[in-house]
């Protein structure tokens, strides 16, 4: 038991390594990969573990992905790399006998497209060959899911209405940077927005949707409408809800650069041909912004994800809000990454635990919120991430 493979040594893969350090007793056997070894060797130095391993692997390539679990013989694979990458790791898993677990859907590196159709295709062939796929055990995909879970099972009847509401209340002291990768947090923010509205999707125009809600210990913030993949299962999951959203906060700051960024072309993922080459903008802006695993140390403030939920238990209605604050300050403190990578990665670990220990183990591909959300929530206030919950307060939505 508790032989792990990491793919992925950026901000997210280092929270999830040093994580999974910490947890011994669940966690026997680590190697962590990434196309650049050195990033790897640089994580394991850090945590101060040199039994922790390190390959170089081009998780584009499933023949290079089946040399690597065939020589590791992984249990479950955590897959902390790109999104692009999703089926690749996948049929790998499928090749060798290996587990599978991730943070986020898989897209098309041509479209920002968000949709889980393509790892749900997967789901018969895990069944048959008897292994477990979790999807989107981040946190916003994530913990997300799992407060939906845990409040359907222990605080409703029927939930109805779902509001999902991310605030990073944080300031890096830079211009502009994003808080993960550029190319996904950029594609994913000037797509249209998307809400799940009595049986059907309603498309808005990006970031078109705002208004004010306040976060615990941060105060009112500019909240605006996204669509988010957890919103395509959940309500998939829990057909009662009438109306499922999206929110995320954004400085004004954030936004011009952003505006700024689309207006020129910058943001644009088809290739231009530049001095007798051909480039993709977003890979370029990527180069030349900021790295936000470098963010860390002069990240002050605090993030605040939580769930808002209204629905029937009893015949009477009732409102449920569950969230964590996360201090950038403490998560640095702890893992030398920043607050959003730490919310992302911390579920990632306690989701390969969940699978460990036989509490998450069922052949197929599933989403966070088809298993038992008890046994994670207890861990999240173990884990460096706990909740709180407000029963039958103002939800302002």
């Amino acid at each position: 038991m508790g032989k792990v493979l990491i793919i992925g040594a950026g901000g997210v893969g280092t929270v999830v390594a040093h994580k999974v350090a910490q947890n011994p007793d669940v966690f026997i056997e680590i190697m962590i990969a990434s196309r650049t070894k050195s990033k790897c060797d640089a994580v394991v130095k850090a945590i101060g573990n040199p039994n922790i391993q390190t390959a170089q692997v081009d998780a584009d390539s499933v023949d290079e992905l089946v040399a690597l679990f065939n020589s590791f013989k992984p249990e479950i694979v955590i897959n902390v790399a790109l999104p692009y990458q999703d089926l690749t790791i996948m049929e790998a898993c499928l090749k060798t006998g290996v587990n599978y677990l991730d943070t986020a859907n898989y897209e098309p590196k041509d479209v920002a497209h968000f949709e889980y159709s393509w790892q749900w295709a997967y789901k018969k062939r895990f069944e048959e060959a008897g292994l477990t796929a979790i999807l989107g055990c981040g946190f916003d995909p994530g913990v997300s899911g799992i407060y939906t879970a845990y409040a359907a099972k222990h605080y409703f009847d029927e939930i109805q209405y779902l509001d999902i509401v991310d605030c990073n209340a944080g300031n890096h002291h830079k211009a502009f940077a994003t808080n993960f990768n550029p190319e996904i947090n950029i594609r994913e923010i000037t797509q249209n927005g998307r809400y799940y509205e009595n049986g059907q999707w309603i498309t808005t125009q990006p970031l078109e949707i705002h208004k004010d809600l306040t976060y615990p210990n941060v105060g009112p913030r500019d909240s605006y409408l996204l669509y988010h993949e957890e919103l395509e299962s959940l309500v998939k999951n829990f057909p009662t809800i009438k109306r499922a959203r999206f929110w995320m906060t954004f400085g004004q700051e954030y936004l011009t650069h952003l505006r700024v960024i689309q207006n020129i072309g910058m943001a644009r993922i088809d290739e231009v041909e530049y001095n007798g080459m051909k480039i993709v903008p977003l890979q370029f802006l990527k180069a030349v912004l900021p790295n936000p695993q470098d963010l860390g140390e002069n990240y002050e403030g605090e993030t605040s994800i939580g769930c808002r939920i209204r629905g029937l238990k009893d015949g009477k209605e009732r409102t449920y809000y569950v969230y964590n604050n996360c201090s950038h300050q403490e998560a640095y403190k702890e893992t030398g990454m920043h607050g959003v990578s730490y919310t992302t990665g911390v579920p990632a670990m306690i989701g390969a635990m969940m699978f460990l220990k036989g509490l998450w183990k069922k052949p197929g591909v599933w989403n966070v919120e088809e298993f038992n959300p008890d046994p994670f929530m207890e861990q999240l206030n173990k884990q460096g991430l706990p909740w709180h919950e407000v029963i039958d307060g103002d939800l302002e939505l």
